[in-house]
């Protein structure tokens, strides 16, 4: 299926050759493409226009890739791909804690970016074509599959990435079940996901830290020891 009709993807890189190489590839698969090469250039962008994918760098001048990330999640939940030349764990990690939705480290495969951007804006629109105009109820919060928008029933919006709304998802539609770990691999990432790979960990860890920062004391997700996660709370729909 084809993601690419009208899809506009925002690159920031500063590196000229990595620049033109993967807007080369991008527009050759049909994307529209935005480009910056610093974090201020990016705002340019955003302030005329909602990219549906952004692929971020993490070393920029000026304001670095992992500060431009951290920022973007205060404003959306707008996809954020790192490319980076940074291929230790430990900046992945940083990089995934920060808000970001994937992360791949230069030399790349461009057969593996294309693979990587399509998953990522078939996941967004996944979320929202599976369950048009639907909302939910739980635990004091309400959430909005259609605007995939997390707010208190004050009205009070949560910020989450992509990923964590996925993630959030897959938990309200199949609440007070044990879900493994590859499970919500499976239906957030893929069935090409790795087994080893730990973004659904490092993911709930950010879910949790966000809904205890709006709501103190709360707990939604419990650990299940050699088993996965279990949402706690019942879910109640409001558009049954």
């Amino acid at each position: 299926m084809s993601t690419a009709a009208d899809a506009l993807i925002a690159i920031v890189e500063d590196d000229k050759e990595i620049h033109r190489l993967v807007h080369d590839l991008l527009v050759r698969e049909g994307f529209a493409v935005a480009v910056a090469d610093t974090g201020a250039a990016l705002d340019q962008i955003l302030a005329r226009q909602r990219p549906d994918l952004i692929i971020l760098d993490l070393m920029l001048p000026g304001e670095d890739g992992l500060s431009i990330c951290r920022r973007l999640r205060t404003r959306g939940a707008i996809p954020i791909l790192m490319l980076t030349a940074k291929a230790d764990p430990v900046d992945r990690l940083v990089g995934l804690e920060m808000g970001a939705d994937d992360y791949l480290t230069k030399p790349f495969n461009p057969r593996e970016l294309l693979a990587r951007v399509r998953a990522l804006l078939r996941r967004t629109r996944n979320t929202i074509e599976a369950e048009p105009e639907r909302r939910y109820t739980f635990a004091g919060l309400m959430i909005d599959l259609d605007t995939r928008q997390l707010a208190t029933d004050a009205g009070v919006p949560i910020a989450l990435t992509a990923a964590e709304f996925e993630l959030l998802t897959c938990f309200v539609q199949r609440p007070r079940r044990v879900l493994t770990r590859d499970q919500l691999l499976d239906w957030t990432r893929g069935r090409g996901a790795d087994a080893f790979d730990r973004t659904i960990d490092m993911t709930i860890s950010r879910l949790r830290k966000k809904i205890e920062a709006a709501v103190p004391g709360l707990e939604l997700i419990s650990t299940i020891r050699n088993n996965g996660y279990l949402f706690v709370h019942p879910v109640k729909s409001l558009t049954s």
